[in-house]
């Protein structure tokens, strides 16, 4: 759990957090490290936890510091109520200092501090699209999160959420890449075998592709790999 900090301190620390998030490979290891540096960096933070919301529809845990992070998160997935589903959709920071006193949530409050989950901080994680995060804080303490806590983690959900972009961004031109290596290698298969121009070739993925209910891609791995394409 990190400690008050001076505007020194937080700068330095900030730019420490920052370095490592972009030197992670890929999106889920930038979220692991992003919940584990917000407890390193944030006050009163114990444990820590990303919800996110893909399509409006798709909300899950994508990465936590432990157990803890989940069986709260669950709770609010059964109750539909609590300060990450608000920090979602309503709030870009949301403060719980006393679940114990909590009345925006009572069935939610009521089932959290069974797990010793006595306060909790969320922000808002801006992602692409219409897809959001959530950075959640939580600590076995009342009112362990103050005006310093708010002010870092909002400095640091900033830099979360570049950090993420940046690697999501990475991992969508590599595969992206990816893709077109793969039906570069199947078209070439069929102009060998058939003896068909490359633009032969790639009409010849497309209609199979929809008449098997296969994305292009998949049925050029498919043929890459097994030399066949998929009969109907």
């Amino acid at each position: 759990m990190a400690e008050d900090t001076t505007s020194d301190d937080l700068a330095a620390r900030l730019n420490e957090v920052a370095r490592a998030l972009h030197r992670q490979g890929n999106a889920q290891d930038t979220l692991d490290e992003i919940v584990r540096a917000a407890v390193g960096t944030i006050p009163g933070a114990w444990h820590a936890g990303i919800m996110t919301i893909i399509g409006k529809r798709d909300v899950r845990t994508v990465a936590a510091t432990g157990d803890v992070p989940h069986d709260v998160d669950q709770i609010q997935y059964d109750t539909g109520q609590g300060p990450c589903l608000t920090a979602l959709y309503q709030q870009k920071i949301v403060s719980a200092p006393d679940l114990g006193e909590e009345k925006r949530w009572p069935v939610f409050a009521k089932r959290v501090i069974k797990l010793d989950v006595a306060s909790m901080l969320s922000f808002r994680l801006y992602m692409s699209g219409d897809d959001l995060g959530a950075l959640n804080l939580y600590s076995p303490d009342t009112h362990a999160f103050n005006d310093e806590s708010e002010h870092v983690g909002l400095l640091f959900a900033g830099h979360a959420a570049v950090a993420l972009a940046t690697a999501q961004e990475r991992e969508h031109l590599a595969e992206a890449v990816q893709t077109r290596d793969l039906i570069g290698q199947a078209k070439g298969i069929l102009m060998e075998r058939h003896k068909l121009t490359a633009d032969q070739a790639f009409a010849v993925l497309v209609r199979a592709s929809q008449q098997a209910n296969l994305k292009l891609r998949a049925l050029a791995e498919r043929l890459t790999s097994t030399g066949e394409l998929p009969t109907r």
